[in-house]
Protein backbone atom coordinates (compact mmCIF):
# COMPACT_ATOMS: atom_id res chain seq x y z
CA UNK A 1 0.00 0.00 0.00
CA UNK A 2 2.73 2.55 0.60
CA UNK A 3 4.83 1.43 -2.52
CA UNK A 4 1.31 2.17 -4.42
CA UNK A 5 0.51 5.76 -2.65
CA UNK A 6 4.27 6.69 -3.67
CA UNK A 7 3.76 5.43 -7.25
CA UNK A 8 0.99 7.62 -7.23
CA UNK A 9 2.02 10.51 -5.57
CA UNK A 10 5.24 10.80 -8.01
CA UNK A 11 3.52 10.08 -11.39
CA UNK A 12 1.18 13.05 -10.22
CA UNK A 13 4.25 15.36 -9.67
CA UNK A 14 4.99 14.49 -13.55
CA UNK A 15 4.55 17.69 -16.16
CA UNK A 16 2.47 16.88 -19.14
CA UNK A 17 4.84 14.71 -21.61
CA UNK A 18 4.84 12.28 -24.83
CA UNK A 19 4.45 8.61 -24.31
CA UNK A 20 7.63 7.62 -24.65
CA UNK A 21 9.27 9.99 -21.89
CA UNK A 22 7.21 9.37 -19.13
CA UNK A 23 7.42 6.12 -17.49
CA UNK A 24 6.39 6.44 -13.32
CA UNK A 25 9.35 6.86 -10.75
CA UNK A 26 9.87 3.87 -8.83
CA UNK A 27 8.92 3.44 -5.60
CA UNK A 28 11.79 4.16 -2.47
CA UNK A 29 12.59 0.72 -1.83
CA UNK A 30 11.87 -2.33 -4.16
CA UNK A 31 10.52 -5.89 -1.77
CA UNK A 32 13.40 -7.98 -0.73
CA UNK A 33 11.32 -10.77 -1.65
CA UNK A 34 11.53 -12.27 -5.32
CA UNK A 35 8.39 -11.31 -7.11
CA UNK A 36 5.32 -13.46 -7.27
CA UNK A 37 5.34 -12.58 -10.85
CA UNK A 38 8.22 -14.62 -10.80
CA UNK A 39 6.41 -17.59 -10.69
CA UNK A 40 5.02 -17.98 -13.70
CA UNK A 41 6.38 -15.80 -16.96
CA UNK A 42 4.55 -13.21 -17.76
CA UNK A 43 3.51 -12.31 -21.71
CA UNK A 44 3.79 -9.18 -23.18
CA UNK A 45 1.51 -7.12 -24.83
CA UNK A 46 2.31 -6.00 -28.08
CA UNK A 47 -0.34 -3.60 -29.14
CA UNK A 48 -3.38 -2.56 -26.97
CA UNK A 49 -6.49 0.37 -27.20
CA UNK A 50 -6.79 2.83 -24.20
CA UNK A 51 -9.61 5.28 -23.39
CA UNK A 52 -7.70 6.97 -20.26
CA UNK A 53 -4.34 8.73 -20.09
CA UNK A 54 -2.19 6.37 -17.81
CA UNK A 55 -0.77 3.60 -18.97
CA UNK A 56 -1.40 0.93 -16.38
CA UNK A 57 1.09 -2.26 -16.28
CA UNK A 58 -2.02 -4.41 -16.05
CA UNK A 59 -2.54 -2.45 -19.76
CA UNK A 60 0.69 -3.82 -20.91
CA UNK A 61 1.20 -7.56 -19.52
CA UNK A 62 -0.82 -10.48 -18.77
CA UNK A 63 -0.93 -12.46 -15.59
CA UNK A 64 0.05 -9.60 -13.05
CA UNK A 65 -2.27 -9.98 -9.59
CA UNK A 66 -4.97 -7.16 -9.89
CA UNK A 67 -3.05 -4.89 -7.46
CA UNK A 68 0.07 -5.16 -9.74
CA UNK A 69 -1.89 -4.65 -12.58
CA UNK A 70 -3.71 -1.47 -11.51
CA UNK A 71 0.09 0.15 -10.80
CA UNK A 72 0.26 2.65 -13.35
CA UNK A 73 3.25 2.84 -15.79
CA UNK A 74 3.06 5.67 -18.40
CA UNK A 75 1.45 8.16 -20.08
CA UNK A 76 -0.62 7.71 -22.76
CA UNK A 77 -0.80 9.40 -26.01
CA UNK A 78 -3.14 12.36 -26.56
CA UNK A 79 -6.34 11.77 -27.69
CA UNK A 80 -6.79 10.26 -30.71
CA UNK A 81 -2.86 9.49 -31.26
CA UNK A 82 -0.63 6.67 -31.32
CA UNK A 83 2.81 6.25 -29.60
CA UNK A 84 4.94 3.36 -28.74
CA UNK A 85 6.91 1.95 -25.76
CA UNK A 86 10.19 0.30 -25.92
CA UNK A 87 10.07 -3.31 -24.13
CA UNK A 88 13.15 -2.65 -22.27
CA UNK A 89 11.96 0.43 -21.08
CA UNK A 90 8.51 -1.62 -19.98
CA UNK A 91 10.96 -4.21 -18.78
CA UNK A 92 13.22 -1.30 -16.70
CA UNK A 93 10.11 0.00 -15.20
CA UNK A 94 8.34 -3.16 -13.91
CA UNK A 95 11.62 -4.62 -12.58
CA UNK A 96 11.97 -1.49 -10.71
CA UNK A 97 8.58 -1.70 -9.15
CA UNK A 98 9.35 -5.54 -8.09
CA UNK A 99 7.30 -7.24 -10.67
CA UNK A 100 10.03 -8.88 -12.37
CA UNK A 101 13.12 -9.75 -11.51
CA UNK A 102 14.65 -9.43 -14.75
CA UNK A 103 13.79 -9.78 -18.72
CA UNK A 104 13.63 -13.54 -18.69
CA UNK A 105 10.45 -13.43 -16.56
CA UNK A 106 8.56 -11.62 -19.64
CA UNK A 107 7.79 -13.54 -22.40
CA UNK A 108 8.38 -10.47 -25.08
CA UNK A 109 6.80 -12.73 -27.94
CA UNK A 110 9.38 -11.09 -30.21
CA UNK A 111 8.59 -8.15 -30.32
CA UNK A 112 10.94 -4.36 -29.74
CA UNK A 113 8.06 -2.57 -28.43
CA UNK A 114 4.31 -2.24 -27.70
CA UNK A 115 2.10 0.27 -29.70
CA UNK A 116 -0.70 1.90 -28.21
CA UNK A 117 -3.18 3.75 -29.33
CA UNK A 118 -5.65 6.61 -27.44
CA UNK A 119 -9.04 6.00 -28.36
CA UNK A 120 -11.28 8.80 -29.01
CA UNK A 121 -14.18 10.64 -31.20
CA UNK A 122 -13.29 12.27 -33.95
CA UNK A 123 -15.89 15.35 -34.84
CA UNK A 124 -17.05 15.43 -38.25
CA UNK A 125 -17.73 18.47 -40.54
CA UNK A 126 -21.12 17.20 -40.62
CA UNK A 127 -21.15 17.40 -36.67
CA UNK A 128 -20.41 21.06 -36.79
CA UNK A 129 -23.03 21.90 -39.48
CA UNK A 130 -25.30 19.96 -37.24
CA UNK A 131 -24.00 22.01 -34.32
CA UNK A 132 -24.49 25.55 -36.03
CA UNK A 133 -27.84 24.53 -37.78
CA UNK A 134 -29.38 23.64 -34.69
CA UNK A 135 -28.20 27.21 -33.05
CA UNK A 136 -29.18 29.24 -35.94
CA UNK A 137 -32.85 28.01 -35.74
CA UNK A 138 -33.14 28.24 -31.61
CA UNK A 139 -30.61 32.01 -31.70
CA UNK A 140 -32.00 33.50 -34.79
CA UNK A 141 -34.74 31.61 -35.85
CA UNK A 142 -33.22 30.53 -39.32
CA UNK A 143 -33.74 26.93 -39.92
CA UNK A 144 -30.79 25.93 -42.15
CA UNK A 145 -32.21 22.41 -43.64
CA UNK A 146 -32.00 23.60 -47.50
CA UNK A 147 -28.58 24.80 -46.74
CA UNK A 148 -25.19 23.53 -46.98
CA UNK A 149 -22.37 25.19 -44.59
CA UNK A 150 -18.95 25.24 -46.46
CA UNK A 151 -16.80 25.90 -43.72
CA UNK A 152 -13.36 28.01 -44.21
CA UNK A 153 -10.84 25.72 -44.69
CA UNK A 154 -12.24 22.87 -44.54
CA UNK A 155 -13.74 20.76 -41.97
CA UNK A 156 -11.78 21.14 -38.24
CA UNK A 157 -9.46 18.18 -37.12
CA UNK A 158 -10.73 18.11 -33.85
CA UNK A 159 -11.23 14.49 -31.32
CA UNK A 160 -13.44 14.09 -27.89
CA UNK A 161 -13.22 11.70 -25.46
CA UNK A 162 -14.54 8.08 -26.56
CA UNK A 163 -17.43 7.24 -24.09
CA UNK A 164 -19.36 11.13 -25.10
CA UNK A 165 -22.41 10.07 -28.00
CA UNK A 166 -23.94 13.51 -27.38
CA UNK A 167 -24.01 16.60 -30.16
CA UNK A 168 -21.96 19.97 -30.43
CA UNK A 169 -23.53 22.56 -28.47
CA UNK A 170 -22.51 26.70 -29.51
CA UNK A 171 -21.24 28.21 -26.91
CA UNK A 172 -21.33 31.72 -28.87
CA UNK A 173 -22.69 32.05 -32.71
CA UNK A 174 -22.66 35.23 -34.77
CA UNK A 175 -24.52 35.38 -37.98
CA UNK A 176 -24.90 38.08 -40.73
CA UNK A 177 -28.55 37.38 -42.71
CA UNK A 178 -27.19 39.39 -45.57
CA UNK A 179 -24.23 37.12 -46.91
CA UNK A 180 -25.22 34.06 -44.78
CA UNK A 181 -21.74 33.90 -43.06
CA UNK A 182 -21.81 32.45 -39.28
CA UNK A 183 -18.65 32.65 -36.67
CA UNK A 184 -18.46 30.65 -33.61
CA UNK A 185 -17.41 28.73 -31.31
CA UNK A 186 -18.59 24.83 -30.45
CA UNK A 187 -18.41 22.66 -27.55
CA UNK A 188 -18.61 19.05 -26.61
CA UNK A 189 -20.27 18.73 -23.13
CA UNK A 190 -18.79 16.75 -20.92
CA UNK A 191 -15.24 17.04 -22.74
CA UNK A 192 -12.11 18.32 -21.59
CA UNK A 193 -10.83 18.50 -24.34
CA UNK A 194 -13.25 20.97 -26.06
CA UNK A 195 -13.42 22.66 -22.87
CA UNK A 196 -9.88 23.65 -22.86
CA UNK A 197 -10.22 24.16 -26.30
CA UNK A 198 -13.59 25.18 -28.43
CA UNK A 199 -14.19 24.18 -31.84
CA UNK A 200 -13.45 27.21 -33.96
CA UNK A 201 -15.78 27.51 -37.07
CA UNK A 202 -16.25 30.19 -39.72
CA UNK A 203 -17.86 29.60 -42.82
CA UNK A 204 -20.96 30.55 -45.31
CA UNK A 205 -24.48 29.19 -45.93
CA UNK A 206 -24.95 28.09 -49.53
CA UNK A 207 -28.88 26.91 -50.96
CA UNK A 208 -29.07 23.20 -51.59
CA UNK A 209 -31.32 20.73 -53.42
CA UNK A 210 -31.65 17.36 -53.44
CA UNK A 211 -29.40 15.90 -56.20
CA UNK A 212 -28.90 11.80 -57.48
CA UNK A 213 -25.96 10.59 -56.34
CA UNK A 214 -24.43 6.95 -57.42
CA UNK A 215 -23.29 4.66 -54.05
CA UNK A 216 -20.68 3.07 -56.02
CA UNK A 217 -18.69 3.33 -59.33
CA UNK A 218 -20.96 2.74 -62.40
CA UNK A 219 -19.77 1.33 -65.53
CA UNK A 220 -20.72 2.28 -68.96
CA UNK A 221 -23.54 0.34 -70.23
CA UNK A 222 -24.52 -0.68 -66.74
CA UNK A 223 -28.70 -0.37 -65.72
CA UNK A 224 -29.04 1.80 -62.41
CA UNK A 225 -30.98 -0.23 -59.58
CA UNK A 226 -32.37 1.25 -56.13
CA UNK A 227 -29.29 -0.20 -54.28
CA UNK A 228 -27.13 1.90 -56.80
CA UNK A 229 -28.21 5.29 -55.88
CA UNK A 230 -29.40 7.96 -53.24
CA UNK A 231 -30.09 11.18 -52.53
CA UNK A 232 -28.22 14.05 -51.01
CA UNK A 233 -28.50 17.73 -50.57
CA UNK A 234 -25.94 19.40 -52.43
CA UNK A 235 -24.80 23.33 -52.83
CA UNK A 236 -26.20 24.53 -56.31
CA UNK A 237 -24.31 25.45 -59.27
CA UNK A 238 -24.32 27.63 -62.51
CA UNK A 239 -25.35 24.49 -64.27
CA UNK A 240 -27.59 23.06 -61.92
CA UNK A 241 -30.67 22.50 -63.70
CA UNK A 242 -29.57 19.90 -65.72
CA UNK A 243 -29.21 17.71 -62.64
CA UNK A 244 -31.29 14.49 -61.62
CA UNK A 245 -33.12 15.33 -58.82
CA UNK A 246 -35.75 12.46 -58.06
CA UNK A 247 -34.16 8.61 -57.81
CA UNK A 248 -36.68 7.48 -60.84
CA UNK A 249 -35.32 9.98 -63.14
CA UNK A 250 -32.49 7.42 -63.01
CA UNK A 251 -33.51 4.31 -61.47
CA UNK A 252 -33.78 1.50 -64.81
CA UNK A 253 -32.02 3.97 -66.39
CA UNK A 254 -28.29 2.99 -68.43
CA UNK A 255 -24.91 4.77 -67.71
CA UNK A 256 -23.89 6.22 -70.58
CA UNK A 257 -20.26 6.72 -69.25
CA UNK A 258 -18.68 5.24 -66.00
CA UNK A 259 -20.27 7.09 -63.30
CA UNK A 260 -18.36 7.66 -59.98
CA UNK A 261 -19.39 7.49 -56.87
CA UNK A 262 -20.70 10.40 -55.03
CA UNK A 263 -20.84 12.39 -57.83
CA UNK A 264 -24.00 14.40 -58.96
CA UNK A 265 -25.69 12.83 -61.79
CA UNK A 266 -27.03 14.93 -64.88
CA UNK A 267 -29.40 14.16 -67.39
CA UNK A 268 -26.82 13.65 -70.07
CA UNK A 269 -25.24 10.76 -67.78
CA UNK A 270 -28.25 8.52 -68.15
CA UNK A 271 -30.69 7.11 -70.93
CA UNK A 272 -33.06 4.64 -71.37
CA UNK A 273 -32.14 0.88 -71.61
CA UNK A 274 -32.55 0.74 -75.63
CA UNK A 275 -34.09 -1.99 -76.68
CA UNK A 276 -33.71 -1.94 -79.96
CA UNK A 277 -30.49 -1.22 -82.07
CA UNK A 278 -29.87 0.67 -84.55
CA UNK A 279 -29.97 -1.61 -87.94
CA UNK A 280 -31.31 -4.45 -85.72
CA UNK A 281 -34.16 -6.68 -87.90
CA UNK A 282 -37.16 -6.42 -85.84
CA UNK A 283 -40.83 -7.47 -85.95
CA UNK A 284 -43.26 -4.68 -87.04
CA UNK A 285 -46.80 -5.16 -85.64
CA UNK A 286 -49.86 -3.42 -87.28
CA UNK A 287 -53.38 -4.58 -85.23
CA UNK A 288 -56.10 -2.60 -85.79
CA UNK A 289 -60.18 -3.89 -86.06
CA UNK A 290 -59.36 -7.38 -85.01
CA UNK A 291 -56.83 -7.58 -87.27
CA UNK A 292 -53.17 -8.13 -86.65
CA UNK A 293 -50.20 -7.97 -89.10
CA UNK A 294 -46.56 -8.99 -88.13
CA UNK A 295 -43.68 -8.53 -90.91
CA UNK A 296 -40.11 -8.01 -90.91
CA UNK A 297 -38.61 -4.30 -90.59
CA UNK A 298 -34.96 -2.76 -89.89
CA UNK A 299 -34.68 -0.29 -87.06
CA UNK A 300 -33.18 3.00 -88.79
CA UNK A 301 -32.53 4.15 -85.16
CA UNK A 302 -32.17 2.53 -81.68
CA UNK A 303 -35.09 3.40 -79.16
CA UNK A 304 -35.85 2.04 -75.54
CA UNK A 305 -39.40 1.34 -74.91
CA UNK A 306 -41.87 3.87 -75.92
CA UNK A 307 -39.61 5.44 -77.82
CA UNK A 308 -40.88 6.20 -81.83
CA UNK A 309 -38.65 5.23 -84.39
CA UNK A 310 -38.34 5.19 -87.97
CA UNK A 311 -37.91 1.39 -89.51
CA UNK A 312 -37.77 -0.03 -93.38
CA UNK A 313 -40.25 -2.38 -94.32
CA UNK A 314 -38.10 -4.92 -95.56
CA UNK A 315 -40.18 -5.85 -98.56
CA UNK A 316 -41.94 -3.00 -99.44
CA UNK A 317 -38.93 -0.23 -99.13
CA UNK A 318 -41.24 2.19 -97.60
CA UNK A 319 -39.97 3.50 -94.60
CA UNK A 320 -42.52 3.51 -91.35
CA UNK A 321 -43.09 5.44 -87.87
CA UNK A 322 -43.46 2.97 -84.87
CA UNK A 323 -43.08 2.63 -81.16
CA UNK A 324 -40.96 0.79 -79.80
CA UNK A 325 -42.82 -1.68 -77.43
CA UNK A 326 -40.73 -4.56 -76.33
CA UNK A 327 -36.88 -5.88 -77.24
CA UNK A 328 -37.38 -6.23 -81.39
CA UNK A 329 -40.66 -5.63 -81.63
CA UNK A 330 -42.73 -1.93 -83.23
CA UNK A 331 -45.97 -1.13 -83.44
CA UNK A 332 -47.23 0.55 -85.89
CA UNK A 333 -49.89 3.21 -85.28
CA UNK A 334 -52.98 2.24 -87.45
CA UNK A 335 -53.78 6.26 -87.82
CA UNK A 336 -52.58 7.87 -91.14
CA UNK A 337 -53.41 6.36 -94.80
CA UNK A 338 -49.60 6.04 -95.63
CA UNK A 339 -48.15 4.40 -92.87
CA UNK A 340 -50.97 1.82 -92.93
CA UNK A 341 -50.75 0.88 -96.64
CA UNK A 342 -46.88 0.85 -96.32
CA UNK A 343 -47.63 -1.91 -93.33
CA UNK A 344 -49.79 -4.03 -96.11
Amino acid sequence: MIRSTLIIAALAALPAMALAQAPVPAATSAPAAAPAAAAAKLRLKPDLTLSRDIVGFGDLITGLSPQDAALPAFRAPALGDTGTIQVARIVDAAVKHGLLRDAQDLDSQGVAQVVVTRAARRITGLDVEAAVKAALLERFGFDGRAFALLLDGGAPSVVVEPELTGDLAALDLNYDARTRRVTGRLTMPGSAATRLKPVRVSGQLVETAEVVVPLRTIARGETLRPSDVTIERRPRDAQFNDVLGEMKAAIGKVAKRTLVAGSVLRSGDVQREEVVGRGDIVTIVYEARGIAISLRGRANEAGAIGDSIAITNIQSKRVLQGTVTGPGRVNVSPHGGGQIAAAR
